[in-house]
């Protein structure tokens, strides 16, 4: 990187900081973190221990703001003093660290711009994937046990932890569906980019004339909704419970109790099961979180369709409409069709490297909301 390269870097990143900066206020935002400290002081704080993680992770979030913003100001600082003193001595030997150094910045201050305009009502929720394969049978299972290790290795590589709430094994290989719990901050903002379909094109290994098959696998995404949230009402006489024995590991307590749960909302025919916990009443709640949060994806659907309608656009919903190709025969490729953003490192993608992916994404909407 060129000594002018960095001077034209430093400018457009201050900038930047100064843009992050307005998005809050730096004085308001202290003070809402002493009251939350003020709050956990309290005696009685932990009466309600629901209420009372509430507040933690509240305040978890605030702080995580602030103390970024701090840290690249300090940085953004420390930068412009360095490259001051490579550019009246270049002989200094700071000029590779400065390179370094700026490199690093960079990459942290995309990560955090990112992070800031995630700022939908959802989208610093806890997030629920569904996996469905595709017609196809074992070709499309196996496909779909694929993005599962996929979306775990990139949930694991963010520090997020991963709760299989439903795990239905297909009849030869593969998955027949999953339904995956993802927490972590902003987990539901970064993975609805990977709502769709996804397409996979490989030589199949379950072929023996070694024959070229296309795959495909619906992925869902929906933020966690708790199942005692207000905002989303489900009517009793609406939903129908059903009771049925948990498959999968489990030893004697799946052969025995019926805990696993099956909901179905009779109005629109949406049905969601959790078997993930050892209590029914547990998986109730559960089942009723992933409930909400389907109803209130079908709300968002029937926004974006009005808005669609108003703006004059027709988009396509169904097998056809790939989001994304990943392609092992006879080129190597994966390629984004919403953002056409591309790589040849199809393994690594498929060990978890989907930020690039989500990143573009991010960054086309946010273009798309400024026109």
């Amino acid at each position: 990187m060129e000594l002018s390269e960095v001077k034209a870097f430093l400018e457009t990143s201050e900038e930047k900081i100064q843009s992050l900066g307005g998005l809050f206020d730096l004085e308001a935002l202290e003070a809402d973190i002493a009251e939350y400290e003020d709050q956990m002081l309290d005696p009685s704080f932990w009466d309600d221990s629901n209420a009372a993680q509430d507040v933690i992770n509240a305040s978890n979030q605030l702080k995580s703001v602030y103390e970024t913003f701090k840290k690249l100001a300090a940085l953004q600082e420390d930068l412009q003093v360095m490259y001051e003193m490579v550019k009246e001595d270049p002989e200094s030997g700071f000029e590779e660290e400065l390179e370094e150094r700026v490199e690093e910045y960079e990459e942290a201050l995309n990560s955090y711009e990112l992070t800031m305009l995630l700022n939908g009502p959802h989208d610093k929720n806890n997030a629920i994937l569904e996996i469905h394969p595709g017609a196809g049978g074992t070709e499309s299972q196996d496909w779909g046990s694929m993005l599962y290790r996929m979306f775990t290795r990139w949930a694991e590589k963010k520090g997020f932890t991963v709760e299989t709430l439903d795990y239905q094994a297909g009849d030869e290989a593969g998955i027949k569906s999953v339904t995956l719990l993802i927490k972590g901050l902003n987990a539901y903002g970064y993975l609805r980019s990977e709502r769709g379909v996804h397409r996979l094109v490989r030589i199949s290994p379950f072929d023996s004339a070694g024959r070229r098959h296309t795959s495909f696998c619906s992925i869902d995404v929906m933020p966690e909704i708790a199942a005692d949230n207000a905002e989303i009402e489900v009517n009793p006489d609406d939903i129908r419970v059903d009771t049925y024995r948990a498959s999968g590991a489990g030893g004697q307590h799946i052969n025995k109790t019926s805990s696993a749960i099956r909901i179905t909302h009779i109005p629109t025919g949406i049905a969601v099961q959790s078997q993930a916990q050892r209590s029914q009443f547990q998986n109730r709640d559960t089942a009723m979180g992933m409930l909400k949060a389907k109803l209130f994806q079908l709300q968002e659907e029937e926004r974006e369709k009005e808005l669609a309608a108003i703006r004059g656009e027709q988009k396509e919903i169904g097998w056809g409409s790939q989001i994304r190709s990943y392609v092992f025969h006879p080129y190597s490729m994966v390629k984004d069709h919403r953002t056409n953003h591309e790589t040849g490192n199809v393994q690594g993608v498929m060990d978890g490297d989907l930020d690039p992916f989500i990143d573009a994404f991010l960054k086309m909407n946010i273009t798309n909301d400024e026109q």
